[in-house]
Formats: C-alpha cells, structure tokens, sequence
C-alpha cells in the first residue's frame, strides 16, 4: 500500500495477459496507457478465470474480490470474464493491483472496458454458451436414444462423452453457477472441473477408438490411446486429492497426444476409403486444431486470439454432429449388409425361390395370419418326375439347370402374393393365402401345364419334363404341420397314381388344436 514494493515487480512477457502457472497467490500490477475518464463508466476485464479468485484494489479505494463461483460471484455479468467497477476512471500510468489466486495455469487477457462494451460481449458470449450448450445436449439425447433403441454401443459412448465435454464446459466456464446447488457443490471445488474435463477425454477416446475399430484395423494406435487413458485415470485420481496444478498441465500433454493419435488414425483410414474415419477427419479435424491450439495455450506456449474462446466449445457441438451422422451411417450401412445376408439366407442359391427355412417361416406365418382372420389358405407341394434320371443322363448340371428353368416357368404363373420356395432337392412348396381348395387345384393344374406343355431346352438338349403335385387347404385350428404331412400325402398320391397330375387332399372338418 504505500508503493515501497514496486520497483519488485517484472513485465510480463505477454503484454496483456495474465498467466500464472502456480497456486501460490501473487499480486500483478495493471497500468493503462492512456487515460480513461470516469464518463464511460470504465471497467477492468479479466477474461477466462474460470475458478481463479482476484482482488482488486486501486490506492485510494477498498478492495474488491471476485470470483465466478461462491460467494464473491457477480451475477451481474456473464461468466466470460470477472469485471471490476472503476468508478474514478484511470489516469494514464496510474496502476492499479490485482492478487490472483490461480487454481490452474490459463492466459487470462485484462483490458479496460467502457460498460456498453461488457454488456455487448456478455451477450455475445451468452448466446454462443447456449447455442453450442443445447446442440451438445440434444445431441447426447439423441445419441442416447439411439442407444436404447438400436442396442449400439456406439451411440452410449458418443453420449458419454458429449454429456462428460458439456459438464467440463459448464463447470469451467461458470454456466453451473446460476444454479444454486450445483454452483456450491461443484462450482467452488476447482478439482471438479478437472475430474469432468479428463472423464470427457477418457470418454472421448474410448469412442473414437470403438468408433475407428482400432483394436482389429490398428491396435499399436489403439495400444497408445489406452496408454493415454490409463494415464489420465491416475491423474484423475490425483486430482480427488489434489489442487496442485502440475496435474493439469500433464493432462494436457496427454489430450495433446491422444489427439495426434486419433488424428494419425483418421488419416490412415481415410486414405484407405474408410467411411467412419473419413467422417471423424471431417468432424474432428477442425476440432483437433483447436485442441492443440487451446492446448498450446494452456501450457503457456502461446497466446490465442478472442474467438478461440468460442471457436473451440461450438468444435465440440460440430463434432459431435457431424460424428452423429457418421454412425447414422455406419449403422445403414450395417443394415444394409445385414438385409443382404438375409435376402442371400432366404433365397435359394440354385433357383432364385424362397430357402426351404424361409419358405417354412412363412407357411408358419401366413398359418397363423390364417386363423387369426379366418381366411382361407392353401398349399401346393410338387417335384419333378423322373429328376434323378435326368441327372444320370444328362449329367448335374443340366439337371440344375432344369431346376431352374422349372422355377422360372412356375414363378411366372403364381400371383404376387403367392410364395414359392425350394423345400429339399427337386421338391417345391407353393403358399396360396386367400385361396379355397378348387382355386388352388386350378393353380396347380396350370403349374403342371408351364412345365409338360413344351420340352426344357437346355444346352442344345431337348428334355421332356412333367410335374406330380400334391394340394392342401388348411383347416380350422390345423397347424402347420398337419398340413404339410396332408399336401405330402396328397403328392405321394399323384406319384403312386401314374405321376404327371394333381392330387387334392380335403381338409378335416375338425383339425388337431
């Protein structure tokens, strides 16, 4: 207070900023150089203090203290910057002291500020917070219902870490502290923040490696990330039971790597042609820019311009959206695979029909569609006569051919509706829902007319082939079964009757329950 400590102070090398990297409290003289009367209602700006505490005192005046979180907050102002009142203005080389009491070493900007300007940069940084604080947070809605519902592990991590980024985020930049709880609970404990900003990295590199399928496509790579994990779980334990600020510091250092990793492994994936990482290139890469930037600020290697306070929470909200599409689509292209392996499961490989397993499935289904709406359905069972002779004559491949020509030809005379299927070797299945027994017999005349009213033409050969087909209706309360051993019985009839025609079986009048 009387000015015998002055000559003790030291320029600091970056003209306009504070950086302590210790927690020791020190004081930091603060002078303008230029006047700033009283008029504009001037005010000194200290911008990101995240959970660093400052007094301020100007000779001549009582002391302010400041804080976000507790009870030196001013709640009069966003929680961009701690804004301290000079009512008498400042005259050019007057100083003014500040004590910060610094919980982590992070470049806070002082300037003076006339109070039009604070308020127009509050609600700058209001808007932004909110926007990119709601994008993170539907985003991690999403991804967690997707989660839910699609039983994909993938969306459960992406909504771990959007959730651990938006705590980090609210907890380091103030937002927490309009609620009253939270604000005391974790607010005021600066390990909090901490705890939150590595969970969020821990988070983040288990999905980017689940997400890249690292462990099978580049397991050094996914070796490191879990190095990197394992490291900031012990600095995370650290920071439970200590404030001291070298815990953060080497925190960043592994961010700083576990970035570059994921980087490396996007770029190797994306020159690759693979999707998921050329969607990770496109969402992370900004964002792992800024990573290392404000990273590089953070350890004090530099300096960042104004934006990059903004810039990098809105690259979390970008990411986090652009990677949502991303598994969206990883996930259409899994369907899309597995649709294809269940069109190749339920076609038969040889003639195009329905698999005997398909062509079961549906008798099963439209059985019980049957008799839940009490319509009629019918049965057709059918092979070729004498196949085993075409083959010894003619060799297998003609007789697959055959097969498939038979296939084609009795697809052609069956409605939209129908359902044919290759149930074992040369026997088919036709399903007929909708159908009585008389129309079904009509079908099944006119299936064995497409295959004896004109010889199969195959390879230069000319081979007559004819059909033994066997009909069903399913009566009422029968299962599936009983009317697959009735249609068989019914084809065994026309076989044991001179083969080349059609067999109907009447249903019962009371079917097995």
């Amino acid at each position: 207070m009387s000015g015998q400590r002055d000559a003790d102070f030291t320029p600091s090398p970056q003209a306009g900023v504070i950086f302590q990297q210790d927690s020791a409290p020190r004081w930091w003289r603060v002078v303008s150089d230029v006047d700033v009367p009283a008029s504009l209602q001037p005010h000194l700006v200290v911008q990101a203090p995240y959970q660093n505490t400052m007094t301020l005192w100007v000779p001549g005046a009582p002391p302010m203290t400041r804080s976000l979180f507790g009870e030196h907050a001013d709640m009069a102002f966003s929680a961009r910057a701690l804004v301290f009142a000079l009512p008498g203005g400042l005259r050019a080389g007057q100083p003014v002291y500040l004590r910060v009491a610094s919980v982590g070493g992070t470049p806070m900007p002082v300037s003076i500020q006339p109070l039009h300007g604070v308020h127009r940069q509050d609600l700058e940084h209001v808007a932004w917070r909110v926007m990119v604080l709601t994008a993170m947070g539907v985003l991690a809605v999403l991804a967690l219902g997707f989660w839910v519902g699609l039983g994909e592990r993938s969306y459960g991590f992406l909504a771990l870490t959007l959730l651990s980024q938006a705590l980090f985020l609210s907890l380091a930049g103030g937002e927490l502290r309009s609620i009253e709880i939270l604000g005391h609970a974790l607010g005021d404990d600066p390990r909090m923040a901490r705890v939150a900003g590595m969970l969020a990295v821990i988070a983040s590199n288990t999905f980017l490696g689940f997400y890249l399928e690292l462990s099978r496509k580049r397991p050094l790579l996914k070796r490191v990330l879990r190095t990197c994990n394992a490291l900031l779980g012990v600095l995370l334990l650290a920071s439970l039971f200590s404030t001291d600020t070298v815990i953060p510091r080497v925190g960043n250092v592994v961010l700083l790597v576990a970035t570059l990793t994921v980087l490396l492994a996007s770029v190797l994936g994306t020159l690759r042609n693979e999707r998921q990482a050329f969607f990770l290139l496109l969402s992370w890469l900004p964002m792992m820019l800024l990573t290392a930037g404000r990273v590089g600020e953070l350890l004090g290697w530099w300096v960042g311009p104004p934006w990059l306070v903004h810039a990098f929470p809105l690259g979390f909200a970008l990411a986090g959206l652009v990677l949502t599409v991303g598994l969206a689509d990883k996930m259409q292209q899994l369907r899309r695979d597995r649709d294809r392996a269940s069109r190749q499961a339920a076609q038969d490989t040889l003639t195009g029909v329905l698999s005997r397993t398909a062509i079961i499935e549906q008798l099963q289904r439209e059985v019980q569609l049957a008799h839940a709406q009490r319509l009629p359905l019918s049965v057709v069972f059918f092979d070729i006569d004498h196949f085993k002779r075409i083959n010894d004559e003619h060799g297998h491949l003609v007789g697959d051919q055959s097969l498939r020509l038979i296939a084609v030809r009795t697809r052609g005379k069956l409605r939209k509706d129908d359902f044919l299927g290759r149930y074992g070797g040369d026997e088919m299945l036709v399903i007929l829902p909708g159908t009585e027994l008389a129309d079904a017999l009509t079908v099944a005349e006119h299936l064995r007319a497409a295959v004896n009213n004109r010889p199969l033409s195959i390879d230069g050969r000319v081979i007559d082939a004819s059909l033994s087909l066997g009909v069903a209706q399913l009566g009422t309360g029968e299962t599936f079964e009983r009317l697959l051993e009735r249609v068989d019985t019914a084809l065994y009839s026309s076989k044991s009757a001179g083969r080349d025609r059609v067999t109907g079986n009447l249903f019962p009048q009371t079917g097995d329950a």
